[in-house]
């Protein structure tokens, strides 16, 4: 597939989790008598990401996240020659996704943007008021984890067909251990959306989005490539060598 058409699977991909996942937070999360709370919140993200990863998967693989850009690369599934454009795509599509949210967001009176957004923090902005190193520590990790899910879900020893439902619930999870923390990342793109219409706070904020993450995806990309990948083409070379040695 032409890298221009999966870098606007990319934009429109992204468009849809921060539209969805934010989405659910800024409408419906706390709708009187209706709210969905941060369990629905956490299953939309989820959705929004099996949906576009069945949608545009076998189109530019679905990464919808800058971190899980970088942490294919780190995992030799992805090339270095094709990450910036697919981290400018994530970036515009999630803009483009919370810019139509605040549109419809702005809709109802008393609406305040100021008042967070879906946007993501630390300390202060944390919803459960949890330290800077807490949050980077739990950002980290979960992306580390999401990154594991991910290159074990679409590994070729894996069953086929699968891969978005786990990788779809693994999301959800991550979101039901990190909302609390967070409001939960995993991922820049998702996180630079809110913030850019938030603007103060979750700008000066930001950096810790784009760290850890990112962070936390390649040391997840880089271990399964490098233990439980290494260890078959290990295995495979060796069993080739015998076989040569053998028909010799």
């Amino acid at each position: 597939m032409h890298l221009s058409k999966r870098v606007i699977a990319e934009c429109l991909g992204t468009f849809w989790l921060v539209f969805g996942g934010c989405g659910s937070a800024v409408l419906a999360a706390a709708f009187p008598q209706l709210g969905i709370g941060f369990y629905g919140v956490a299953l939309a993200f989820g959705l929004t990401l099996l949906t576009m990863a069945y949608a545009i998967g076998h189109i530019s693989g679905c990464h919808l996240n800058p971190a899980v850009s970088f942490g294919l690369f780190a995992g030799k599934r992805f090339p270095g020659s094709d990450l910036l454009l697919y981290i400018v795509a994530q970036v515009v599509g999630g803009i483009g996704g919370a810019g139509v949210l605040y549109v419809i967001a702005s809709g109802k009176a008393g609406f305040d943007v100021s008042s967070g957004f879906a946007s993501n923090g630390y300390a202060a902005h944390s919803p459960g008021g949890y330290s800077l190193l807490a949050c980077f520590v739990a950002e980290m990790v979960l992306t580390f984890f999401f990154l594991m899910i991910i290159m074990g879900a679409t590994d070729k020893r894996a069953p086929a067909g699968f891969a978005p439902i786990a990788i779809g619930l693994g999301l959800t999870l991550i979101h039901l251990i990190g909302i609390p923390i967070t409001n939960l990342s995993v991922n820049p793109a998702r996180s630079t959306a809110p913030a850019i219409f938030v603007g103060g706070w979750a700008m000066r904020q930001l950096w810790l989005f784009w760290v850890a993450p990112i962070v936390g995806g390649v040391a997840g990309g880089a271990l399964y490539a490098g233990f439980f990948e290494s260890a078959i083409a290990t295995k495979q070379a060796s069993a080739t060598t015998k076989s040569g040695a053998a028909a010799a």
